[in-house]
């Protein structure tokens, strides 16, 4: 597994990034120690979560970071780990209202520090934005709580080009660090436009790309797999794949790509998940794609990917122009 430094940090992080988000609930406790002491075994050592995963599901809340918390305690390992999880999302039953206030902000870290068992957050997002708030208030708070010892750094995700520029150049005018990372949805499918029901989601464009490459800003994309659609693709016809997929990814650029993909494949030997999180992992800035196993099997065809580097020509030609 490659490792490799976040840019203004003292973090060096591998490659690959384990998501958690079904840990605790959808996978119990048993098979999430398991897949966690897997990838900390195959050279992995980035993991995420967030105060608010599993919160759908009625009953507990916060049950990945509870059942990180103790499998780190468990293991004794955190020093091994670099952790991050995310706070100040909305209440899932008032998505529009934001919760950035500094009071939210540090109630959030605080709760999240208890369920960790942790005395501080390696890398702390901001889950979602609030465009109402100035970021000069949102950058202060964040600053603050760094100052007490209790994150290391931040970064932000879903958030949009325009505020995460306002924010950091806030930061510079102050002379205080701004977002180390960003945390949006990025894969090699193409993304329908309002595929997503969800408003507050924010996703990698041009744009966006082009200010990563320029600022060499870490990128950390959520979704890589584009939800295994490329992998679904492999067994079915594009309109047989579930409703869901086709809302956000069925479309010619998609297709095209699944078609490169396997042309790639075939030629290189790569599994279909080595390309698909290859094409992250060897962009021309720092990039973590996160991955989230529901299994053993998947992590271990996941970690297959940790030292996949696809050439430049090998990435344009699986986007085609960009």
């Amino acid at each position: 597994m490659r490792i490799q430094p976040i840019p203004h940090t003292n973090l060096t992080a591998s490659v690959l990034c384990l998501g958690t988000g079904d840990m605790g609930a959808g996978i119990d406790r048993q098979s999430s120690f398991r897949m966690l002491d897997e990838f900390l075994a195959g050279g992995g050592n980035f993991i995420d979560t967030a105060s608010i995963y599993s919160d759908w599901i009625p009953g507990e809340t916060s049950r990945s970071e509870k059942l990180i918390g103790a499998w780190m305690q468990a293991r004794r390992i955190r020093s091994q780990v670099v952790l991050a999880t995310k706070g100040a999302h909305p209440r899932l039953d008032s998505m529009h209202v934001g919760r950035l206030s500094p009071g939210e902000v540090a109630s959030d870290l605080e709760a999240s520090l208890r369920h960790l068992q942790t005395e501080v957050i390696d890398l702390y997002w901001l889950h979602r934005d609030d465009p109402s708030r100035p970021v000069a208030e949102i950058l202060e708070t964040l600053h603050d709580l760094s100052l007490s010892g209790k994150l290391r750094y931040y970064g932000c995700s879903n958030w949009k080009l325009e505020r995460i520029m306002d924010a950091q150049a806030y930061a510079r005018e102050r002379g205080i660090p701004g977002f180390a990372a960003v945390q949006n949805l990025w894969n090699l499918a193409e993304l329908n436009p309002g595929g997503f029901a969800d408003q507050t989601i924010a996703f990698m464009d041009d744009a966006l790309w082009q200010y990563h490459l320029q600022a060499q800003l870490a990128a950390v994309p959520y979704s890589s797999q584009a939800n295994g659609v490329f992998q679904k693709l492999e067994k079915v016809a594009p309109e047989a794949l579930p409703a869901n997929l086709q809302s956000w990814y069925l479309n010619p650029v998609t297709l095209e790509r699944f078609r490169k993909l396997q042309a790639l494949r075939l030629e290189s030997g790569l599994t279909t998940t080595q390309v698909v999180l290859g094409y992250l992992a060897s962009q021309p800035f720092p990039t973590f794609p996160i991955v989230g196993p529901r299994s053993s099997e998947q992590l271990a065809d996941c970690l297959q990917a940790g030292d996949v580097l696809l050439t430049p020509e090998q990435l344009h030609d699986l986007e085609g122009e960009r």
